[in-house]
């Protein structure tokens, strides 16, 4: 990477830039979520092979991934992100359109692939923001993430309670998202390699220091697929809800994930990485003991909405620990995003496979189980956290403007 100054300014216009990118990613996800019962019906298919064609999405980001950074050495983080951000709003039609099992397993194998290269990129570009101001911003960032995907739900469920094509749907909302993402990739900061910089590899190994920070954010991330995924399915397949109710679900998922990542990097800066984390693995595992026992739906509702606000700051504070660890951050930094974002789409075709071979009541008992180990291995974000706070601790003269 280049040794540029930028003016403080530019930095601020950048953080708000990334921060409608990363509304624009969730809404793309929050949109795909609560329609998933409708992808079920349409493609006529069962839990297990739902499960199995959620699955390629997760083959899919392994693929690409990898390729984002290479991407980016080659364009500039600016135009990088500008196409990734487009291609993945695009795929948001693809799975709508497929009719049956295998159209689906390409539909969402694309999907993912493109997911996965836009979210490392801008996560890259977020990690670089919060390095320039001194300050931690990912929280917020993640923050304006579940913002989107909020806002991506609540128009699902409104599409839901009409009775709309999710053809129809998803290609109105691609259209708008595309439009909007495209335009916020334009004021990022513009990235360059530097001249005598080597091209990162096609594949890499997450290196040592990512990979126990990597397994605390497998863990939240396992816990928000399947969430995000399942919630609707679980509420209208066991509880016999309406689709409109069965989507509120989700929505109030992404209500409690937002709030608390909004105003997730004061909680920190008060608390300390490791009691946040905690303290959050206490309520997800709360929200799924609800979960499970539930017998009635505002019980389930109320497990999923506590499951959102326990492993809300999980994944913002593994991509701030991943970039103060080691002696390379940006490798570190898609060893993380690799491990936790192929851990979002396993989740849900694991979900399935267990739910076909016993009951979402059990898969869901896997979820809880996994919440139980936030609480228990938080302690490896101290040494993070420490390094995070010398980063932090930086001044703001220590990022001066370009000189004329």
């Amino acid at each position: 990477m280049k040794d540029v100054s930028y003016e403080r300014r530019e930095v601020k216009r950048a953080r708000y830039a990334v921060a409608a990118v990363f509304t624009v990613h969730g809404a793309v996800t929050g949109s795909f979520a609560t329609r998933v019962p409708w992808i079920q019906d349409h493609a006529s298919l069962g839990a297990g092979q739902l499960g199995f064609a959620l699955a390629f999405g997760a083959l899919g980001a392994s693929c690409a991934m990898p390729l984002a950074g290479r991407i980016s050495h080659r364009l500039g983080s600016r135009t990088a992100l500008r196409g990734l951000i487009a291609l993945w709003t695009l795929s948001l039609i693809l799975p709508s359109l497929a009719p049956d099992l295998y159209t689906l397993c390409l539909a969402i194998f694309l999907y993912g692939a493109s997911s996965g290269m836009a979210d490392v990129a801008m996560n890259a570009l977020g990690v670089e923001v919060e390095r320039l101001l001194g300050k931690s911003v990912m929280s917020g960032l993640h923050g304006m993430w579940s913002t989107g995907a909020l806002i991506g739900s609540a128009a699902g469920t409104l599409a839901a309670h009409l009775g709309a094509d999710a053809r129809l749907h998803f290609t109105l909302a691609a259209a708008t998202l595309t439009v909007l993402g495209v335009v916020a990739a334009g004021w990022v900061l513009d990235v360059q390699p530097a001249d005598d910089e080597e091209p990162p590899p096609r594949f890499a190994l997450p290196p040592r220091s990512a990979l126990l920070i990597g397994a605390m954010g497998f863990c939240a991330v396992f816990a928000e697929g399947a969430s995000l995924d399942w919630s609707a399915v679980f509420l209208r397949n066991r509880m016999d809800t309406s689709a409109a109710l069965a989507a509120a679900t989700t929505t109030g998922f992404m209500l409690t994930m937002a709030m608390a990542r909004i105003s997730g990097d004061a909680v920190v800066n008060r608390f300390g990485a490791v009691r946040t984390v905690r303290a959050g693995g206490v309520l997800a595992a709360f929200g799924g003991l609800l979960i499970v026992l539930a017998g009635y739906p505002a019980l389930a509702m109320a497990g999923f909405a506590l499951m959102g606000l326990g492993i809300a700051v999980v994944v913002p504070l593994c991509f701030a620990a991943a970039g103060h660890a080691g002696p390379n951050p940006s490798q570190a930094i898609a060893g993380v995003a690799t491990i936790t974002y192929t851990s979002g789409l396993i989740a849900p075709s694991l979900i399935g496979g267990v739910a076909q071979a016993t009951s979402l009541v059990v898969s869901f008992c896997v979820v809880t189980a996994l919440a139980c180990g936030l609480a228990v291995f938080a302690g490896v974000l101290r040494t993070a956290e420490r390094g995070g706070r010398t980063e932090v601790s930086r001044p703001a003269a220590a990022v001066p403007g370009p000189r004329p």
